[in-house]
């Protein structure tokens, strides 16, 4: 068995996914082909999992790929493709999805899942997805393509709409997302807690939540509601207490895919709700300079050892090979699983896992309130997917317009000036659009 991390870059990601595998004892004697454009960085994956590998009986074998040039022979004969790359890093590509908006007076939080920045982090993403698909097509034709990279609905969309690879999206947000709301609340979580998630990444929701088959949401809006101290979550317990569920990503995220939060008008808002703008940029310089410490305790650490995580990768690689059904919130076509949302749109729903591959699950329609929440979204994402798959510039410009934190702060000859501004400054790390 292959398995290829492309983005091997990622070091702590590349521990917990790779490392998860390493553990599994179905997976443990795999190939581990390991591929990045960074020389330092894959040489720095490379030595930690030979460490982690050392230490759990040696059984994995290990190999690294440096550049373009060799990315073919990375992916070849692979059964599984782990995606977690990222087209620009945060010089220069995230300054620039932050620092040109802001000379227009828009604001944000992450900027990488939608907005105006996880639009151009989508259009210098695509195409170097493409240009994995085209040489997985030719090498491992068969083989399953984790998608860890965000934006998650519009670059898994474009494989799954641009290309023959077989594709899933996987997010972090979907296994949490219950036991996250009520520990915050004083809640107790464990195995008789049932819940059931749907929608789009990063605005699924919890549609149902019980115990022993008792509706939970009752005590958790009554509980929501009497937390008045300041606290991380309070975006994502507005939309619960206006739209009646609670979504699946956290209150940083979901500040700026609505209009209600970041507004120039009501600065007041920003401490109301504790938004906090910039924090991925701040976050970002916070990696970078805690990355040499970091380093010492998993490159240099021969004694490094790991534990395997919640990460779906290696459940799903574990379920197809021993063919044992495991169940994940996926990110796939909705192929009539939400009725009334799109065909086209990329939905993220309970799938069944196991030797026959990914099976997604019928959901049926949404509360019609949060489907009029995930449109405004899936709109966005796609006409971005428009503007990667046809290289035509004025789908650009339509998903800026129809973002909702964008088209509630800006003019359209705003918006347009900005994108133009936008393009200019990725240069090269954007195609040619017409």
């Amino acid at each position: 068995m292959k398995i290829t991390f492309m983005g091997a870059g990622s070091t702590v990601f590349a521990k917990n996914v790779l490392g998860d595998c390493m553990l599994t004892p179905s997976l443990c004697e795999a190939t581990f082909a390991l591929y990045d454009i960074d020389p330092q960085r894959l040489t720095d994956s490379q030595m930690m999992l030979e460490n982690i590998n050392r230490n759990h009986g040696n059984k994995a074998k290990i190999e690294a790929y440096l550049g373009v040039e060799n990315r073919k022979d990375a992916l070849r004969g692979a059964d599984f493709v782990v995606n977690a790359i990222q087209v620009g890093l945060y010089e220069p590509c995230t300054v620039t999805d932050f620092e040109v908006p802001r000379k227009y007076g828009l604001r944000q939080t992450i900027a990488d899942t939608l907005g105006i920045g996880g639009i151009f982090r989508a259009l210098r993403t695509i195409p170097v997805m493409l240009d994995f698909a085209r040489d997985m097509e030719e090498v491992c034709p068969d083989a399953w393509f984790l998608n860890y990279t965000n934006p998650m609905a519009m670059l898994t969309g474009a494989m799954l709409r641009g290309t023959s690879v077989k594709t899933v999206g996987l997010c972090h947000s979907v296994q949490v997302c219950c036991s996250g709301l009520l520990k915050g609340l004083g809640m107790e979580y464990d195995d008789r807690i049932q819940w059931k998630i749907a929608g789009i990444n990063h605005m699924a929701w919890l549609l149902e939540v019980t115990k022993d088959g008792e509706d939970l949401y009752p005590e958790i809006k009554r509980r929501a509601l009497a937390r008045t101290e300041k606290h991380s979550d309070m975006v994502r317990y507005e939309i619960m207490k206006q739209f009646g569920y609670y979504v699946t990503e956290s209150s940083e995220h979901n500040a700026e895919y609505v209009p209600y939060f970041i507004k120039d008008k009501y600065p007041e808002l920003i401490e109301r709700f504790n938004i906090p703008l910039d924090e991925y940029p701040r976050r970002c310089v916070n990696q970078i300079a805690s990355w040499g410490k970091m380093r010492e305790e998993l490159v240099s650490n021969e004694t490094l050892t790991h534990e395997r995580t919640h990460e779906y990768a290696s459940y799903i690689m574990e379920a197809m090979v021993t063919n044992k059904p495991y169940k994940i919130g996926g990110n796939v076509l909705n192929h009539g699983l939400i009725p009334n949302l799109p065909a086209k749109a990329c939905v993220e729903v309970p799938c069944m896992v196991d030797a026959s591959g990914v099976t997604p699950t019928y959901v049926g329609e949404l509360p019609v309130q949060l489907a009029a929440l995930n449109m405004t979204n899936i709109n966005v994402q796609l006409l971005t997917i428009e503007a990667a798959l046809t290289l035509k510039k004025d789908y650009i410009y339509q998903a800026a317009m129809l973002d909702p934190h964008t088209a509630s702060e800006l003019s359209i000859d705003d918006i347009r000036a900005m994108c133009d501004d936008l393009i200019a400054e990725h240069g090269d790390w954007l195609p040619q659009y017409h």
